[in-house]
């Protein structure tokens, strides 16, 4: 009956501990596609903004 007991016990922990990692594996899967999204954005540049902010304000000109 001991033995019995440990092996039920053995088998719940690697049950458990197998569903543990793949969740974890899961969530830095996210994680990772995430990221990559995220750096694939192109950054705007100085030269941009400057750029991007005198057309606004030229349209802002051009309406009033």
């Amino acid at each position: 009956v001991m033995i019995g007991n440990f092996i039920q016990s053995v088998f719940d922990f690697i049950i458990i501990a197998f569903a543990i990692f793949m969740y974890v594996r899961l969530l830095m899967k996210f994680k990772r596609k995430k990221d990559e999204v995220i750096e694939e954005s192109p950054s705007i540049d100085t030269k941009e903004a400057l750029l991007i902010e005198i057309r606004d304000l030229l349209k802002q000109q051009k309406n009033s």
